[in-house]
């Protein structure tokens, strides 16, 4: 543990250096993020998930600090460039820009017109105009002349001093700090399109000719032009006003008024276009980009939280359907712990008569199988299914939901999906994930990876090892969040479990299939390469429903175990009945059961884990359905108030499915009546919520919905103002306005119920 890391954290976060010294000896010690927030809240001082990261990413990011600093001082000193206060200088250097600002000069560097302007002896003659002492730079030069050199003319020598002194400029400390302050604060993104690709790339209209203060672009628009221009349809380049970059370098190097000044003014010129204007703007880039970065696999890590933590349907008998039109739908029917009991294909999009089939199939099957629940993929003909579907008559009734089925084609290719179902092609294994989805959302969703879910902002363009870090932190983070049956987990969720990983996880599933299900957590103990660490890590998180022991279906850490079996004692009863009887937990004085290592803090969550062992901290499932008669983009139209499910949320606003298989978007300036400027803050992943079609634009498959309880009026305002691109403006007739009125009015209408005998 480094010292002066800890005191700089500590007066960067403004934590107490005890917390910061705590965290750093847990994170050495090998405890993960979830364990150290939940169970280790005396040594921290109660400091959660968010703060604890935060920790942990700059200990890593000061250590390699820290690494990078001594690759530089040995390079220094191997070429003999180390002086005491040049070391001094690398030692105190605070961030990594300065360091290598500082170490540039030294730097083993390729050849350069500098160098081989050395190389010819023009050094001499630079570094006398440097001094501005009123020579003239011809005069001086003339003695540099030697055509066995390569010099062989003034012309010559004084274009190599200016070489040199153009490098020298460039790699001043002073002047690289000042430069990069000024593009920073006055530097501005300028966009153009490439010549002869205004049609190829028109997907970047908006950023043809545009231009945006650096300091105050907005992360998806940086990474858009930057995905533009990596692919060859924009040309970008950053820097400030010109006469402001020369006027700060002329401030630092130009010291008299001679001929010599006047040429340090073109060596000044010749050093910002040639080199710092290029270093600057590839500097600029890379903080920016970083900055974007961050940004967005923020976005991304905190709808995949709220994805990964929708309410689960819970244990109960679901059928998944695929659907398809030409290939059918692909049907499952799964028992309550996910199990696939059958699987078939029915074609009820082909004709009357497949449809009466499929109808009667499904019916049949939900009989036998005692389906609870009716899991739909919101893909091709998922509306014209859903609507078959809800116009059969089952003998009892039925859930029937909508799910997203986005990642689960990947899923069905992966190995997980083969080992886990050999014997099944890719169809079945999609149409499993898709009903497990309704049964337990996290369960299914750790098997997919991440980036396929459908819910980041422009998550292939930013730094995928900082993306996977910020993934994999909020995966394992909800997943322990939750906790684990330990007895019905998949290796996959098993392996986001606190001090497993997937070699436990896998000895675990393997035990489990040996010996039959776990009835203790001390079996735990049992299970090859599965030491002391990875029990203390894990135990907590870890649930066994109707063990003899009912803590081990608690959050309620094993090492604690003897703290609740002494408030059992101490009050004459069994844990048991504590865990059952409120009045009994009323009378837990817990000041008796503080100690040096259990403060108020572990005991509260305790007394709050009796109260609710294992309580699922994730909302309750509630039904939803989209509006019945509407299933496709041509049945939009500007005014309709629709349902819609909240599919991702980027910086500039929320994207709605509505059940038109192309989600609208309410941009932040439609979230709310009020001005929003983080959409998070008005909506989250999976949000049930009711919208206004603004405009349909069917050229572009784009579609623009409002979230404002006075969208009349900017609907009026955008009716005389605008019209999309390749559409003629629609003027709804009475048949336009009936139709609206029964999407806002009529909960379905089902064009299957006359088949099969059901009112519309």
């Amino acid at each position: 543990m480094n010292i002066e890391h800890v005191h700089q954290i500590a007066a960067e976060n403004q934590l107490a250096v005890s917390q910061i010294q705590a965290v750093a000896s847990l994170l050495e010690d090998g405890s993960t993020i979830p364990f150290i927030a939940r169970y280790r809240k005396e040594a921290t001082g109660s400091l959660d998930e968010v703060v604890l990261t935060t920790i942990r990413d700059r200990l890593t990011q000061l250590k390699e600090l820290d690494e990078r600093r001594e690759t530089i001082l040995n390079s220094l000193e191997k070429h003999g460039h180390l002086t005491d206060e040049l070391a001094e200088k690398v030692k105190t250097a605070e961030t990594l820009a300065l360091l290598e600002d500082i170490y540039l000069p030294y730097k083993p560097k390729r050849r350069t017109k500098a160098t081989i302007a050395k190389e010819k002896g023009l050094e001499p003659l630079a570094d006398a105009i440097f001094e501005q002492k009123g020579i003239h730079p011809s005069e001086l030069a003339n003695a540099f002349v030697n055509a066995e050199k390569g010099v062989e003319s003034i012309e010559d020598a004084l274009d190599g001093a200016r070489d040199i002194l153009a490098e020298k400029i460039s790699e001043h400390e002073v002047a690289r700090t000042r430069l990069r302050s000024l593009f920073q604060t006055r530097g501005k993104f300028i966009s153009k399109v490439a010549a002869g690709k205004e049609t190829e790339g028109i997907k970047y209209r908006d950023y043809f000719d545009w231009e945006e203060p650096v300091a105050s672009a907005p992360s998806h628009r940086v990474l858009a032009i930057r995905r533009g221009e990596k692919e060859d349809f924009l040309n970008l380049t950053i820097a400030p006003p010109e006469e402001e970059a020369v006027e700060v370098l002329d401030s630092i190097f130009i010291t008299g008024q001679g001929e010599d000044s006047e040429f340090m003014k073109t060596a000044v010129w010749s050093s910002y276009k040639r080199l710092l204007s290029r270093s600057m703007e590839t500097e600029i880039r890379l903080s920016t980009k970083e900055k974007a970065d961050a940004e967005a696999i923020k976005v991304f890590v905190d709808n995949l939280r709220q994805l990964l933590l929708s309410p689960p349907l819970g244990t109960k008998r679901v059928m998944g359907i695929d659907p398809g039109f030409r290939t059918g739908c692909k049907v499952v029917c799964l028992d309550e712990q996910g199990k696939l009991l059958h699987n078939d294909t029915v074609y009820p999009h082909m004709s009357e008569k497949k449809t009466m089939e499929a109808g009667n199939t499904l019916e049949a099957l939900c009989k036998q199988y005692q389906i609870q629940a009716i899991a739909i993929g919101n893909g091709t003909a998922g509306r014209e299914t859903e609507a078959l579907v809800k116009s059969l008559s089952f003998s009892k009734s039925l859930q029937v939901v909508m799910v997203n089925e986005s990642g689960a084609s990947i899923y069905s290719a992966s190995e997980v999906a083969r080992e886990e179902f050999p014997d099944h092609d890719v169809t079945v294994r999609g149409s499993v994930s898709i009903a497990r989805r309704l049964m337990d959302p996290l369960s299914e969703l750790v098997k997919i990876d991440p980036k396929s879910i459908g819910v980041g902002q422009y998550q292939h363009d930013v730094d995928q090892t900082a993306l996977k870090q910020s993934l994999d932190d909020v995966v394992m983070s909800c997943v322990n969040g939750v906790g684990v049956d330990l007895n019905r987990a998949s290796v996959q969720l098993l392996t986001y479990v606190s001090g497993l990983g997937p070699r436990l996880a896998k000895n675990i599933v393997l035990y489990r299939d040996e010996h039959g299900p776990f009835s203790a957590r001390n079996q735990l103990a049992q299970v090859p390469r599965l030491g002391p660490k990875a029990f203390e890590q894990s135990a907590g998180f870890l649930r066994i429903r109707n063990s003899e022991n009912p803590l081990d279906g608690s959050a309620v850490h094993p090492e604690s175990y003897p703290i609740v079996d002494q408030m059992a004692k101490d009050l004459n009863c069994t844990v048991s009945s504590l865990m059952k009887d409120p009045e009994l937990r009323k009378k837990i004085d817990l000041s008796r059961y503080v100690s040096d290592t259990i403060g108020l803090p572990t005991l509260n969550d305790i007394l709050a884990e009796l109260a609710k062992p294992g309580r699922d901290p994730r909302e309750e499932f509630e039904e939803f359905a989209f509006a019945g008669n509407i299933e496709k983009m041509e049945d939009l139209l500007p005014g309709m108030k629709l349902p819609g499910i909240v599919t991702n949320i980027t910086a500039f606003g929320a994207f709605v499915d509505i059940g038109v298989h192309q989600d609208g978007l309410v941009h932040v300036s439609q979230l709310s009546d009020r001005f929003v400027k983080d959409p998070t803050t008005v909506v989250k992943v999976h949000q049930k919520v009711h919208v206004t079609v603004l405009e349909v634009d069917l050229s572009r498959k784009r579609i623009s919905l409002s979230m404002k309880t006075n969208e009349k009026k900017d609907m009026d305002t955008r009716k005389t103002t605008q019209r999309p691109a390749n559409q003629t403006q629609h003027r709804p007739n009475a048949e336009d306005k009936q139709n609206r009125r029964k999407a806002e009015k009529t909960p379905f209408n089902n064009p299957f119920a006359d088949l099969f005998g059901k009112r519309k």
